[in-house]
């Protein structure tokens, strides 16, 4: 590909340097200057959607100004709006416009960006000026039942090759990633990557659910003190850590055999379970009443469940009869096409962000992808990768790039082989190729692992995971050697997963006898 014009590289979306200039002021607004050349009175909320993802960079300092620029920002865009302009240009200016962004202002959060990309019935109490991602406008992009879906932006290696373009092509005056750089330092809290994940005393401990396994503890999205555990008891506690003392607020009880799995909704006013009694459950969190039982359509074991990113109304399953399912949790229904089969039982499940790839892993070794028709919800495979014969993969996490320094897509796998693989995603049909690996102790054990949600503006970029050892490890996926950042001790049984709260500032595990500890980031 070297020396061809990808799709949707600055040259090639038809802008000349004379338009670049023309439309780099955020404040340009006169005929001669339009902002967009604006057809429909809603653009102007997805371009304002840019600019409020970042302006909590704009004068730290001094955040009167941002709420007074947002307001300025959103009465021009309005003003234009109504002007009735070609809406053609809207795609190439969305584009360029979060590009610029980006170079100027760094990389966003994956909390955030996550967020940012679903437009799903669950959700919709949040405002949709959270979207960046365009839409197209050919009715086609109607999801099932009416709803949008979101066009990708290509594939996998542009992606790649977008994120370093951003970065490598920076302006003078933008912020690099660099140990000397002012802005950087500033927004990364000056301190380095060792620093930055030095948790060390424990915040709390929960031990409701002692002497049966906890396989996942997760915090809820875009929160720092709401936490959920589920439990082979066959229960999940929902937990919130501030006001002190912490304190469990409901026990959801409903399933009858274990807890395998469970997922937060991005609103998270639902959450969804999967059990070893052959069904699925829909909990509302605010009162802990379940909604609706939805039995497993093969009578198996359910052992894995993910919300469709773009919908959270489609839920992905995977039970011990070696199918996947995508059930409509408003119907009850699996989803016509939305089901396959995989070699063994299935693991573990992992959407990319934009919700148009799945992976799933299995018992046998094996982790397969899938491509997700928005539309309609049905799934097709794509490739298989045998990571290591007969070994169970207990956990896959899926990130479109994980700092400045490592911008490729990525996924993170832990595969009961003693080691913790990071694979690169080499296309847009899920392809992996091993980047590295880590020592960790699991041969038998479900144990889980996750990238850390924040985008480091520091040199480095850490993935966290459970292990037999009784340890969590904290690795910089970028150091050659030595890459053990940090390393918690204070579990006394396998730890089987771990989690962050938005800000990093707290993290979870769980493990094998129940316990749940929550540890605190040591401040400066």
């Amino acid at each position: 590909m070297a020396g061809t014009q990808k799709k949707g590289s600055l040259a090639s979306s038809g802008w000349d340097i004379r338009s670049w200039k023309r439309f780099q002021h955020p404040l340009a607004s006169s005929p001669e200057r339009p902002l967009a050349v604006w057809g429909m009175a809603a653009v102007w909320q997805q371009v304002l959607a840019v600019d409020a993802r970042y302006n909590a960079y704009r004068t730290p300092n001094f955040p009167q100004f941002r709420t007074q620029y947002i307001r300025r920002r959103s009465q021009l865009l309005r003003d234009n709006a109504k002007a009735g302009y070609d809406p053609s240009l809207r795609k190439q200016y969305l584009r360029l416009r979060s590009q610029l962004l980006a170079q100027r202002y760094g990389p966003l959060s994956e909390q955030s960006s996550f967020r940012a990309y679903s437009n799903s019935i669950v959700r919709s109490s949040r405002t949709t000026l959270d979207r960046m991602e365009d839409f197209d406008e050919d009715p086609r992009a109607l999801g099932a039942r009416g709803h949008r879906r979101s066009v990708s932006r290509g594939s996998y290696q542009l992606q790649a090759q977008m994120n370093r373009v951003v970065y490598d092509e920076r302006p003078p005056g933008s912020v690099v990633p660099t140990s000397v750089a002012e802005a950087s330092r500033a927004m990364a809290g000056d301190t380095t990557l060792s620093e930055n994940y030095a948790f060390a005393g424990m915040y709390h401990i929960f031990d409701q659910h002692v002497d049966e396994a906890v396989p996942k503890v997760q915090f809820a999205n875009d929160d720092k003190h709401l936490l959920a555990c589920c439990s082979l008891d066959g229960t999940i506690s929902v937990c919130q850590l501030v006001p002190t003392p912490p304190v469990v607020l409901r026990v959801l009880k409903g399933h009858s055999r274990g807890v395998s799995d469970f997922a937060w909704s991005l609103s998270n006013d639902i959450i969804v379970s999967t059990s070893l009694d052959a069904t699925m459950r829909i909990w509302a969190t605010e009162d802990g009443k379940c909604i609706r039982e939805i039995p497993d359509p093969d009578a198996s074991e359910l052992l894995c469940c993910t919300f469709q990113p773009m919908n959270n109304n489609l839920t992905v399953v995977g039970n011990g009869k070696h199918n996947i399912h995508v059930v409509n949790i408003s119907t009850g229904k699996k989803v016509k096409g939305g089901s396959s089969k995989l070699t063994g039982r299935v693991l573990s499940l992992s959407f990319d962000s934009p919700g148009r790839i799945l992976w799933a892993g299995d018992d046998k070794g094996s982790v397969f992808s899938f491509l997700f028709d928005m539309a309609t919800g049905k799934l097709t495979k794509a490739k298989r990768l045998v990571v290591n014969e007969g070994s169970s993969i207990t956990s896959i996490s899926a990130r479109s790039w994980i700092s400045r320094e490592a911008r490729d897509p990525s996924l993170l796998i832990n595969a009961c082989i003693n080691k913790l693989l990071l694979y690169r995603v080499v296309d847009n049909e899920g392809t992996l190729q091993l980047k590295r690996s880590f020592q960790i102790q699991q041969s038998s054990h479900p144990v889980r692992s996750i990238f850390c949600p924040l985008m480091s503006f520091r040199q480095g970029a850490c993935v966290v995971t459970g292990s037999e050892d009784m340890c969590v490890y904290f690795f910089d996926v970028e150091r050659a050697t030595k890459a053990i950042v940090n390393k918690l001790q204070g579990h006394s049984a396998a730890v089987l997963d771990v989690s962050f709260n938005c800000d990093e500032s707290l993290l979870a595990s769980s493990d094998a006898k129940g316990m749940v500890i929550v540890w605190k980031r040591e401040q400066k």
